[in-house]
């Protein structure tokens, strides 16, 4: 069936034409449906509960450690292995050999046999193996200036600058977490069924919700060995405004092509989520407490966000700057009128940036949900037959779908050195994508198939003097070359929101909205580019920790506390 960009209500979803714009994408803002609060939700829901059965570390922090997650079903563990890794050996990049910390997240409880065989794989990490026991494989690093500071004042009886914890925002930062297969563990199909894992990635975010617990035990271990009964323990608001860094680079940005169905998924269900709250006739006090609140926190969170790169500081000063707007006239209005969220949408759009709409867009679900939150089961893909092209298919039908979702590619001169100035590859040497200038390097022959408007013009293009009523099946028969762009033009047609509707190998190109976009659905804040082409993060910063699930609000944490202002 045809998916629909309308609701059932007066006010639709949002155009994919106007959604699917790089400058748009790479400005979400993390929500209700962000899979890191997803997870923190079921587990307070469930009332799952945690173990650690296992902290087996030496003075220097070597050593290993298991932290079991127990759900109603079933139990994850997550095994880490903690190393004493030079300084000069510590690298963020996907090809380094060792880091400070290995981890797997493992498929029940495991015993002797399996942790004796783990110890020989996982500190490898790609040079390792797993098996299907396993479902997933990770690694972080220490940020070593801020461990060191923490270790030293509590070991001293004082507690860390929280000036200084604040501005980092984590004791160490991951720079990969495979799941789905990778390495030899387990496939998606292997956990799709359970209930804890119909929304996307949440075995991966498990993972680094356990990790961040090991990390604050590990240096309050290292601590209390380096200054005996002179340490104190680590202040809990403290600790909890830790998280885990992630450090992500181009690598991230080919996933929104390479899985469209999947990314439809995610953008519609928000999609949705946002028609459904513009289409509520009134709010409660209650309701509007809860958007004011947050959007009061909201603008802690921007204020406190740092970054050196020019394009984010520019992008930050607009922020703040329009969420200032924004609270102004917030204040002035009555959100007790009929309408108000879709006025208050309505007027952000015609008056400020694409940062702050989207931020106000996370910003309205938060009171309901709900009436948004069981969108979260639908953002998984489970069309096994989507990628399945079909053949009978009228070559006319499939014109008028290249002009509905690519119209914006058929306009462009493709022959123009400035439209298709670079070209994905995988770089032999680091093993993970890169974007490189396809008139300055030889890469052109390596080309990934990642510009979709390129090809969809090209298509177009071969398609013009085709017989309209003759199937698609003679047309690729003769012109096999054409398949993959066919697969998405049709999948397109079902999932509106599948495709980027930018040019992904122009000279104007920022990969960097790419990445943003998908760790906003990850759940992740405080974006610090680096580059134009890589980015450090801060996940579950302010959550829970496990033993907290039950006795904290664990669904509002994303936001700063007020404290934090």
């Amino acid at each position: 069936m045809k998916l629909q960009t309308e609701t059932s209500q007066g006010v639709a979803k949002r155009a994919p034409e106007k959604v699917m714009r790089l400058s748009r994408l790479g400005s979400f803002h993390q929500s209700r449906l962000s899979f890191m609060r997803i997870l923190t939700r079921r587990m307070t829901r469930e009332n799952w509960t945690f173990s650690r059965p296992v902290f087996a570390f030496d003075q220097k922090g070597v050593g290993h450690a298991i932290y079991c997650a127990h759900t109603p079903d079933r139990t994850y563990s997550l095994i880490a292995f903690g190393h004493d890794l030079p300084a000069d050996q510590r690298s963020d990049r996907v090809i380094a050999e060792r880091w400070d910390s290995t981890f797997t997240l493992f498929d029940g409880v495991p015993d002797d046999a399996d942790i004796a065989r783990l110890r020989q794989n996982i500190p490898l990490q790609e040079a390792g193996r797993v098996t299907q026991k396993e479902l997933s494989v990770s690694r972080a690093n220490r940020s070593v200036r801020l461990w060191d500071h923490v270790v030293s004042r509590l070991a001293a009886g004082q507690q860390p600058d929280a000036e200084a914890i604040a501005k980092v925002g984590y004791l160490m930062r991951t720079t990969a977490v495979y799941g789905s297969g990778k390495l030899g563990a387990a496939d998606r199909e292997v956990i799709a069924d359970r209930p804890e894992c119909a929304a996307p990635f949440q075995i991966e975010m498990l993972s680094v919700f356990l990790t961040r617990t090991y990390v604050r035990d590990l240096v309050q271990h290292v601590a209390d060995q380096k200054g005996g009964d002179t340490t104190v323990k680590l202040d809990a608001d403290i600790a909890r405004g830790m998280g885990i860094g992630n450090s992500t680079g181009l690598g991230m940005a080919p996933f929104l092509v390479n899985h469209p169905m999947l990314f439809n998924n995610w953008v519609a269900a928000r999609e949705e989520a946002i028609a459904t709250v513009r289409n509520l006739p009134v709010a409660t006090d209650e309701e509007i407490a809860t958007f004011r609140d947050l959007l009061e926190r909201s603008i802690i969170s921007a204020s406190i966000w740092h970054s050196e790169h020019p394009i984010q500081v520019a992008k930050l000063a607009q922020l703040r700057a329009d969420l200032a707007t924004l609270a102004a006239h917030v204040a002035q209005i009555d959100l007790r009128a009929a309408n108000p969220w879709d006025r208050l949408y309505i007027w952000i759009e015609g008056v400020l940036g694409e940062d702050a709409q989207e931020c106000l867009a996370s910003l309205m679900l938060e009171p309901y949900g709900a009436l948004v939150d069981h969108l979260a089961d639908q953002m998984s893909d489970r069309d096994r037959n989507a990628f399945r092209i079909n053949g009978a298919m009228r070559i006319a039908d499939l014109r008028v779908i290249l002009q509905r979702a690519y119209g914006w590619a058929l306009d462009i001169d493709w022959s123009a050195k400035e439209q298709c100035a670079r070209a994905w590859y995988v770089s032999e040497e680091k093993l993970e994508p890169r974007l490189g200038e396809r008139f300055e390097e030889p890469i052109a022959p390596y080309e990934q198939p990642l510009a979709p408007g390129r090809d969809a013009a090209a298509l177009y293009a071969a398609l013009r003097d085709a017989d309209g009523d003759a199937p698609l099946a003679t047309f690729l028969l003769a012109n096999p070359q054409h398949r993959h762009i066919v697969r998405r033009a049709q999948i397109v047609d079902r999932a509106p929101y599948a495709e980027i509707r930018d040019n992904t190998i122009g000279s104007d190109l920022m990969p960097i909205d790419m990445l943003r976009c998908k760790l906003s659905f990850f759940g992740a804040t405080h974006f610090d580019p680096r580059s134009d082409r890589w980015v450090r993060i801060c996940m579950f910063g302010n959550a829970p920790y496990p033993e907290e699930l039950q006795t904290r609000y664990a669904d509002d944490w994303s936001y700063p506390p007020r404290a934090m202002g």
